[in-house]
């Protein structure tokens, strides 16, 4: 494994000291002040590293989703059928607490009510994202329809993006109501709408 190099080292640590700000108070909530106080270094060490704060956001946002898909892909490599690994979701999601989840939760819901109208380059990494979640959920669809837990003629698509909507308005009702067992009541429904898928 290729040794990184003290410039890349530095950037690493940026990331790792803000994705957790950037996830819980947001590109607008996010200063330059915040970034130098986490990571204890001058302004001109960080736009040494990076051109701007966008930069630092991108790469912040790239951190928390690769860590996020990290402790559902170890979850689902528990499980070998396709039903049993789509209710993965569900589990991680509802207790997201008891995993090492990013600082301020999902950061697709988090960055998606942000950067709709006032971050281009956020939104396309927010839609690419989401993109790849539910070509992940169709393939465990198509994985499960070859082993023959689900009939062939199932809308692959549509289920997928009906469990992101059940997870993400879970996680946006809980998080506005400040009631957590929101989260467990919509675990329930997913539970129950995946076992439906026939």
């Amino acid at each position: 494994m290729k040794q990184m190099t003290k410039s890349e080292q530095t950037k690493a640590f940026i990331i790792e000291k803000t994705a957790p700000i950037f996830n819980s108070k947001g590109y607008a909530g996010t200063s330059l002040t915040d970034i130098t106080e986490a990571t204890k270094l001058t302004k001109g060490s960080i736009y040494g590293n990076f051109a701007n704060k966008d930069e630092v956001a991108l790469a912040a946002f790239d951190y928390n989703l690769k860590k996020v898909n990290s402790i559902i892909l170890q979850e689902m490599a528990k499980y070998s059928s396709a039903k049993e690994k789509l209710l993965v979701y569900g589990k991680v999601y509802a207790d997201f607490e008891d995993y090492p989840f990013p600082a301020g939760g999902c950061p697709i819901l988090n960055t998606a009510t942000e950067s709709d109208d006032t971050h281009h380059e956020l939104r396309i990494k927010v839609m690419a994202a989401i993109n790849g979640w539910k070509n992940k959920i169709m393939t465990i669809l198509e994985e499960g329809i070859k082993n023959k837990e689900f009939k062939k003629n199932i809308k692959t698509e549509q289920i997928a993006l009906t469990i992101i909507a059940l997870i993400e308005g879970g996680i946006m009702i809980s998080r506005t109501t400040k009631k957590a067992g929101y989260r467990t009541a919509i675990r329930q429904s997913l539970e129950q709408f995946i076992g439906q898928v026939r």
